[in-house]
């Protein structure tokens, strides 16, 4: 039995790893996803073999309930919450683990078999756990605007963490070594308490974080959720929590680099400074500035009349205005007319790497005429049109920038104002998550600004091109 069950494991680990290659691409995604899937049923089957069909009753009853839940908000969440989703089902990771921990602990410190890697890996566990659940209710709240809005600070905060962090480690120490450090603590006390604390660390961690960061930070507390998977692994002897773990703690952290990389913001700097808006780059209360308010009619005009080759840059706005399904009609509406168009893809256009390429080809856009920011840079000198929907941040040239310090210099944008015409569809000329004013707003001879909500823009976009 013990070889079926390794064998078991060995298939699980090999779906997902197979499928985790298959999410790479939108063509590929959907079966990479049913693929993963597989491998944690197997996984789950097999372990009822390993506790020899025990508490079934309960296994039962938490399997259905995690299963609705699951479908039922897998089916109902917004492509444009799915960071929210992340951090909520990673936050529910990392909690599990940290109780699995601790209700082992309790158990092997009963019976006296806790050994040297049970007294290493339960405190690990329960610390990286608790701190991945409380850091993504905080990033979940951020990016839900229930609580914590912006950058939430005060002063010596990082001693505060430096030294909650220190007396984490010195609980699980006194954990460790069976109560010595601390008499009137026991062990399991001990435990508790590192849970307790690193709550609390998780919680001031996360709350300095502005929104514009949090999807790297969820990044990292999944890849945390996954060491913490595994670490529990070695307290139950249990292979497939082990392999599954390291691959999402190794997946976490790609993504987290990916990320930091993207918006140019190293890590240590997100974490622990926190990045907040910022107030160089931008308008002063009150100040009015002259721009180029276009009409719908007018930009139609110049796309029929005088652009041969259009690069479109959808960003959030997009999303939330789920105006996916025009844009490909525009795309399409161009091309009746003899354009050529392109699509230039910023890796967090849709807060998550990758969202954006699925929300657009789910509509018919070709996944070929997506390019990624190194590839569609390139090609801005040569478009006679630029439109961007629903973007700033990522198209904002004060990234590039010497002489501003703000919070996204440095980071890698895509550079529209190197192309011969810049349309920007846009309810208002308010910033992005960043704060950091757009100076393409107010460039009159380069610049049209059509001020809409971002589907009805383009559908109007789409009437004044065929219209024409």
């Amino acid at each position: 039995m013990q070889v079926a069950t390794f064998l078991a494991y060995l298939l699980s680990a090999a779906l997902f790893i197979f499928g985790i290659r298959r999410l790479k691409t939108p063509e590929t995604a959907r079966s990479g996803n049913t693929l993963a899937a597989l491998g944690m049923l197997i996984a789950v089957v097999a372990t009822l073999f390993v506790i020899e069909f025990r508490g079934l009753l309960e296994i039962g009853l938490a399997m259905i309930v995690g299963s609705v839940i699951g479908a039922v908000s897998a089916q109902r969440v917004q492509m444009t919450s799915m960071p929210q989703m992340v951090a909520a089902y990673n936050g529910v990771g990392g909690g599990a683990a940290a109780l699995i921990a601790l209700s082992e602990f309790y158990h092997l410190s009963e019976v006296g078999e806790l050994g040297v890697v049970g007294g290493v890996t339960v405190p690990l566990t329960v610390l990286i756990g608790s701190v991945s659940f409380a850091g993504s209710v905080v990033a979940f709240s951020k990016l839900q605007e229930i609580a914590f809005e912006g950058a939430v600070s005060f002063p010596l905060q990082q001693v505060v963490n430096a030294l909650l962090f220190v007396g984490i480690l010195v609980l699980a120490a006194n954990a460790f070594v069976d109560g010595a450090l601390l008499p009137f603590l026991s062990p399991v006390a001990s435990v508790v308490a590192v849970m307790a604390a690193s709550l609390l660390l998780g919680i001031l961690l996360v709350i300095p974080i502005g929104g514009a960061d949090m999807p790297i930070v969820i990044s990292l507390l999944n890849a945390g959720t996954g060491l913490a998977a595994a670490a529990s692994g070695f307290v139950l002897d249990n292979y497939i929590l082990i392999i599954a773990g390291t691959i999402v703690g190794a997946s976490g952290t790609i993504l987290t680099r990916l990320m930091s990389g993207a918006l140019g913001r190293p890590l240590g700097k997100i974490i622990f400074a926190g990045i907040a808006a910022a107030a160089g780059g931008s308008r002063e209360e009150g100040e009015e500035r002259p721009v180029h308010d276009a009409s719908a009619e007018e930009v139609g005009e110049y796309l029929k009349e005088e652009a041969e080759k259009v690069i479109i840059v959808p960003g959030y706005g997009l999303a939330v205005a789920q105006a996916q399904g025009p844009m490909h009609e525009l795309m399409e509406a161009l091309e009746a007319a003899g354009k050529e168009v392109k699509f230039g893809i910023h890796p967090v256009a849709g807060r998550m790497p990758g969202h954006m390429n699925v929300l657009l080809t789910e509509v018919g856009i070709p996944y070929a005429k997506l390019y990624d920011l190194e590839d569609i840079n390139p090609e801005f000198g040569d478009a006679d049109a630029v439109i961007i929907v629903g973007a700033n941040d990522v198209v904002n040239p004060v990234a590039n920038d010497p002489d501003q310090s703000t919070p996204i210099s440095g980071m890698p944008i895509l550079e529209v104002e190197q192309a011969k015409k810049v349309i920007f569809v846009k309810r208002s000329l308010s910033p992005g998550f960043a704060g950091v004013d757009n100076p393409l707003f107010y460039d009159e001879e380069k610049t049209m600004m059509l001020f809409s909500d971002a589907k009805q823009g383009l559908q109007e976009m789409v009437s004044a091109v065929k219209s024409t």
